[in-house]
């Protein structure tokens, strides 16, 4: 559970425990905070494991799944759920942001995937779940990097899907829309987000816990026929035309 510490993150792997699973909560610079997560999860009567680790560069990727592996005895699911935002319009965009967010966003999902193989292929079982987001399938002010490396995920997924079938090794997405985290925090703080709400069919934000049962269920025995999907959990942004700033 890749960005487990806190958000949506922390959410999926705390229903995770919660169905039985044993849960290494990485973490970059959050120690503290996935410390937390391991203890609520701990003192419910589950299993887990704080694991350190950049997952940015791939040799740090490699240790946090064999760190996994150490501590909790194996690894069936990989959640790729890290990532940042560095939002900016294009022109004033420096490359640097676009570079940082494409290697954390969509690097730590291909280096954390690639370095689970090896035990997925043997044991010929798993499950990738990656947190994407509606962002990589629409457009949106300021957003472009961030919606690139979501789009590189959406695809990536597709591409995993169909190269690990034959290992019984599946590989879904979920897209979230927007939720109360801290990675939206910069476009809510105009008005509270009531202009982005107002154009939501369903007129309310998505949970952190709406979102990890999705994820949940990409992750166990109830989609087990399913691979290569493409999950929202937007309330219905996604199914309609004419959003993309808000009002």
């Amino acid at each position: 559970m890749t960005g487990g510490s806190r958000g949506i993150g922390r959410s999926i792997a705390e229903v995770l425990a919660a169905e039985g699973a044993a849960v290494a909560v990485n973490y970059r610079s959050g120690e503290a905070q996935a410390q937390e997560v391991v203890q609520t999860i701990t003192q419910s009567g589950g299993r887990a494991a704080a694991v350190g680790g950049d997952v940015s560069e791939y040799a740090q990727a490699e240790a946090v799944v064999a760190e996994t592996v150490a501590q909790l005895g194996g690894i069936h699911i990989l959640v790729n759920n890290a990532g940042i935002s560095k939002d900016a319009l294009i022109y004033n965009m420096d490359p640097g942001e676009w570079l940082d967010v494409m290697r954390v966003n969509f690097g730590g999902t291909f280096n954390c995937t690639k370095a689970s193989l090896g035990p997925f292929m043997s044991q010929r079982e798993g499950a990738v779940v990656n947190i994407s987001s509606v962002m990589g399938e629409r457009g949106w002010t300021g957003e472009s990097n961030y919606a690139a490396s979501k789009g590189a995920i959406n695809a990536f997924t597709r591409c995993c899907a169909v190269e690990f079938a034959r290992f019984g090794i599946r590989v879904n997405a979920v897209l979230p829309g927007f939720a109360p985290t801290d990675m939206v925090a910069g476009l809510m703080d105009k008005d509270g987000g009531k202009g982005i709400s107002k154009q939501i069919p369903m007129k309310r934000f998505a949970t952190v816990e709406e979102v990890a049962r999705t994820a949940v269920f990409l992750a166990g025995p109830d989609s087990s026929h399913m691979t290569g999907a493409l999950l929202t959990v937007d309330g219905g942004v996604s199914a309609q035309v004419g959003i993309g700033k808000p009002l």
